[in-house]
């Protein structure tokens, strides 16, 4: 979906101007680890997937999404899953008293002690298909010009643009399928974009960026 988390290369929003790796924090907030942390157990409930997650917080009004820190876009979309999948009610997030339910989600709970595991273990989205990729290496392609209405991992800004196959990473799960609840895998890749093709000529520094896609934003060129 078109919204404002989809910001990359976009107009008007000024230069990036990152911390550097060396001294960004994890954390800039002691309640910033809770909500990384509920997340992250809640999510172990097997109530929705990872794309359904990220849906949750894009799903928001825009204005509220650029308001918000990175945790507190968290935060508002694990509310909004919890509320959906009637895990919690209002009243609850309210009081902070949880009520007893008549049935109780407990196959599935993350205990303490295996976090560290669950942790390194991961979550790998890998999958095995029976249909061949379509591009290889070198292939000239066509980003197609999209705008659903859904989940998509398809940046506004590569949308129409033309790019260069740089590597096939096999095939792994469609996030915008995933997003509806549907896990199937489709073949992705690595594809090259020059500065000015992604935003004009009038591009300051000529320079490439790699984005990777998913065979179903492509069209041979």
């Amino acid at each position: 979906m078109n919204g404002g988390h989809d910001l990359g290369g976009m107009h008007g929003l000024g230069c990036i101007n990152p911390e550097p790796e060396h001294s960004e924090k994890v954390f800039h907030h002691e309640w910033e680890q809770s909500v990384f942390g509920l997340t992250l157990a809640s999510a172990f409930l097997r109530q929705w997937n990872l794309d359904q997650s990220r849906h949750a917080r894009e799903r928001q009004h825009p204005a509220d999404y650029l308001r918000n820190s990175y945790y507190e876009n968290w935060y508002q979309g694990l509310l909004k899953l919890l509320f959906e999948k009637e895990l919690i009610t209002q009243a609850e997030l309210d009081s902070g008293k949880a009520v007893p339910a008549e049935t109780q989600l407990t196959s599935n709970v993350l205990k303490a002690a295996a976090v560290k595991a669950a942790m390194l273990k991961g979550g790998p989205v890998n999958m095995e298909i029976k249909h061949p990729p379509l591009y290889k290496r070198g292939d000239r392609v066509h980003i197609l010009n999209i705008n659903p209405e859904g989940h998509t991992r398809l940046p506004r800004y590569a949308r129409g643009k033309f790019g260069t196959v740089d590597i096939h990473h096999g095939a792994h799960v469609f996030p915008d399928s995933n997003a509806l609840g549907i896990r199937e895998g489709q073949h992705l890749y690595g594809v090259i974009f020059t500065s000015d093709e992604l935003w004009g000529l009038e591009a300051k520094t000529n320079f490439k960026v790699s984005i990777d896609l998913w065979e179903p934003y492509l069209e041979t060129a």
